[in-house]
């Protein structure tokens, strides 16, 4: 089905298209979508988004009054009209959305100009683009009719429901939600109108929590994975490694994990090292060189964890002849990364290989390496059977530590991640080396050997920019923020959690490194890790091409070293495999060889790379709006991801409803405080109207509730005894009471 976003994409362009071509672009055969179409096409035009010129070809208004903009609502009724690149959002008040749903991509015109602090107005023209085409509701009878009440207090109309739905009205001791089609989304005065594909029974049946949580995040559970065609790898240009030792660091226990790289080290006879990260070969397996194509990914970008098994974004048959199974020969992508006695880096080159996977180590052999005495003479129970590689892991984890030690002395910084014993959230929890959005690491830990990867992980894919960059190539990459926009003083005044004697480096500041350190005790440091958790940002996925402009401070990586696990890391591969391939080697044939794949090898190639559909093809990949969809899927997943959690502590805190418990004070709102049961790992909300002994004020300057007549006060970091009273599945909520 087409959207109005698809049809102003494909006019998004200099010469016009005509009426045929727009329906073959858009695959549109039926009489009735073509219906649809001339409605949509006479809309745009009315509203001057699209026009046509004088061969009766459409194409869009370049001087257009108009702004792409996703609508963002609260559960208090304000709305915005959300734009990139940080610029001011727009204020829509409830009558002006003309039915936009939080989430959705809207062309929004400005109709009262923002002034002093008030944001500007605006209103909703056109809705580009729907994020629910599934709602999770509750269904009600209301006046004799039959209607899907959103669970999301967001979403401010109900659809209609055909009759025979009222069978699924709601009970709330069942908690018997319904999964909604949408057949028509509301216009004008016309209700929406669809019908129930579902009903989840939550009520003490966790089997369906995750068919829940997904449809909340408004992602589809995907059976049968479609790919693109597949393709033989390319085997005249690959260098054949498959007799050297090559290793699995692996903490994901479910059979169909993404596809982790395997490492492999040699000593050079000058006393350096050739570093070897060898990618899984799946770029080069499937055809991405039509729109056809790449399409088929459109409604998944991301594979992520379902608890006791991953949803893919890939199909078993193209990981499964990409995996890297133990003593067998498999193809790669590599990266050899040549490391002087210091463990730094001072050459690297690109390559196809043959390679085979010796050991896959586990967490088990991680731990006996890491207490492992260097001049013992007897091996550990645990390390005996795989003496013959110890030499080599030592190796490879001394270099991860040092990769991480210099990272963190170009200003990145450490936070571990929130305590959690929940055990069917184990998979969730494991270390993503794959993760780069975050600003922050999360430390080496000799319970997960995954974190040892992330530090080598960076190293590689960072050489990939600098390499990419230099030729001038398009990337799909990550750029870290300078932390400006995070107030450490702010931090430091409300929380109360640092003593007042803080020493400030010599240009005034203090370091998020220094700012963990002073905290007094272990309550302390747990609260501030998650306030910085909290305020510091996620980046998202930008297109990086020779016309952007880059700064030499900032710090840009181009994920390739995991294609199983997203398709910006996909594509990234397929970058190296296509310059591996189709680069041009020399200006002519009579002109000396270069190592194109080589560090520095750009200071002396002065042609172009391709040919020009070679670079038609690179265009088709690395746009803008590939981009924006990668960022919208990433941005589902990490909020099913969060929800995924917070159900499940909601469950386990429902089966502890009346018992006490000693808790922290983690924040402080208006309306309550957060308290976490450490016994638990759970946290629930003290609201301030059950402090029923006298009237409690917020002061925010202080950041803390206090009584008019006691004085006593409830403030970050204090240990109160608590006492769970009620838990809400649906809000995942829990709620507790002081004892």
């Amino acid at each position: 089905m087409f959207s109005t976003s698809s049809i102003i994409e494909n006019l998004n362009n200099e010469e016009g298209l005509e009426y045929k071509k727009l329906c073959r672009l858009l695959k549109l055969s039926k009489k009735s979508e073509k219906a649809k179409l001339d409605i949509a096409l006479r809309a745009l035009e009315e509203l001057e988004i699209i026009n046509k010129n004088k061969n009766n070809e459409y194409l869009s208004v370049k001087e257009s009054n108009h702004l792409i903009a996703k609508i963002r609502c609260s559960s208090k009724g304000y709305c915005f009209a959300v734009r990139e690149n940080n610029k001011e959002d727009i204020y829509i008040k409830e009558n002006l959305l003309n039915h936009a749903w939080n989430g959705d991509k809207v062309l929004v015109r400005i109709i009262k100009e923002g002034v002093r602090r008030r944001s500007p107005e605006g209103v909703v023209d056109c809705i580009l683009e729907r994020t629910n085409q599934i709602l999770l509701a509750k269904v009600e009878i209301i006046k004799e009719e039959v209607y899907g009440i959103p669970i999301d207090d967001r979403i401010l109309s109900k659809i209609k429901l055909p009759k025979k739905d009222e069978k699924y009205k709601y009970i709330p001791d069942n908690k018997n939600i319904v999964k909604i089609e949408i057949d028509l989304f509301p216009i004008g005065q016309q209700e929406g109108i669809g019908h129930v594909i579902k009903e989840l029974k939550l009520n003490n049946s966790e089997k369906l929590d995750t068919d829940f949580v997904l449809s909340k995040s408004n992602i589809h559970r995907i059976d049968n994975i479609q790919n693109p065609k597949l393709t033989l790898g390319n085997q005249q240009q690959r260098l054949d490694l498959s007799t050297k030792d090559s290793y699995m660091f692996k903490s994901w226990n479910a059979e169909n994990s993404p596809i982790l790289p395997i490492f492999q080290i040699d000593k050079n006879k000058n006393n350096t090292f050739n570093f070897w990260v060898h990618t899984n070969a799946i770029a080069e397996r499937l055809d991405l060189n039509s729109k056809k194509s790449l399409q088929i990914f459109f409604d998944r970008f991301e594979s992520f964890p379902l608890l006791d098994k991953w949803q893919n974004y890939l199909s078993d048959e193209i990981c499964n002849a990409a995996k890297f199974n133990t003593n067998q020969i498999n193809d790669a992508i590599s990266l050899c990364i040549e490391i002087n006695g210091e463990n730094e880096i001072i050459n690297w080159s690109f390559h196809l290989t043959k390679v085979k996977c010796s050991l896959v180590v586990e967490n088990q052999h991680l731990e006996a390496l890491l207490t492992r005495k260097s001049n013992a003479r007897i091996t550990s129970r645990i390390l005996k059977p795989i003496k013959e590689y110890i030499e080599d892991l030592e190796k490879i984890i001394e270099i991860s530590k040092e990769f991480r030690n210099k990272q963190l002395l170009n200003g990145k910084f450490e936070l571990p991640k929130s305590n959690n014993n929940i055990e069917s959230l184990k998979e969730l929890l494991v270390h993503n080396p794959a993760d780069v959005s975050k600003e922050y690491f999360e430390p080496l830990n000799k319970n997960d050997i995954q974190t040892y990867i992330s530090p080598l992980l960076y190293e590689a894919n960072s050489i990939w920019f600098n390499h990419a960059n230099n030729y001038g190539l398009n990337n799909a990459s990550y750029i870290y923020q300078k932390l400006d926009y995070i107030n450490a003083t702010e931090i430091i005044k409300n929380s109360e959690l640092i003593d007042s004697d803080i020493e400030l480096d010599e240009n005034g500041t203090l370091s998020f490194k220094k700012l963990v350190e002073l905290c007094s005790d272990d309550n302390k440091k747990s609260i501030l890790h998650k306030i910085l958790i909290n305020v510091v940002r996620d980046n998202e996925v930008k297109l990086i091409s020779n016309d952007n402009s880059i700064n030499e401070t900032e710090k840009i990586i181009s994920p390739w070293t995991l294609p199983s696990f997203d398709f910006t890391n996909l594509i990234n591969q397929y970058n190296i495999f296509n310059m591996i391939i189709n680069g041009k080697r020399n200006k002519n044939s009579g002109g000396s060889f270069i190592n194109i794949m080589q560090k520095d090898s750009w200071k002396d190639v002065n042609w172009n790379l391709y040919n020009s559909s070679t670079v038609k093809v690179l265009d088709l990949i690395f746009n803008s709006l590939i981009i924006d969809k990668i960022n919208e899927y990433k941005n589902k997943v990490k909020q099913f991801r969060s929800n995924m959690i917070s159900i499940k502590q909601v469950r386990k805190a429902e089966k502890f409803i009346g018992n006490k418990y000693s808790g922290l004070i983690m924040t402080v709102q208006s309306y309550g405080f957060f308290v976490e049961i450490p016994e638990l790992y759970v946290e629930g909300l003290v609201h301030v109207s059950t402090l029923n002994n006298d009237w409690y004020e917020y002061r925010s300057r202080q950041n803390l509730l206090i009584g008019r007549k006691s004085k006593k006060s409830y403030k970050i970091g204090d240990v109160i005894d608590i006492k769970i009273i009620k838990v809400d599945i649906l809000k995942y909520q829990i709620d507790l009471e002081l004892v």
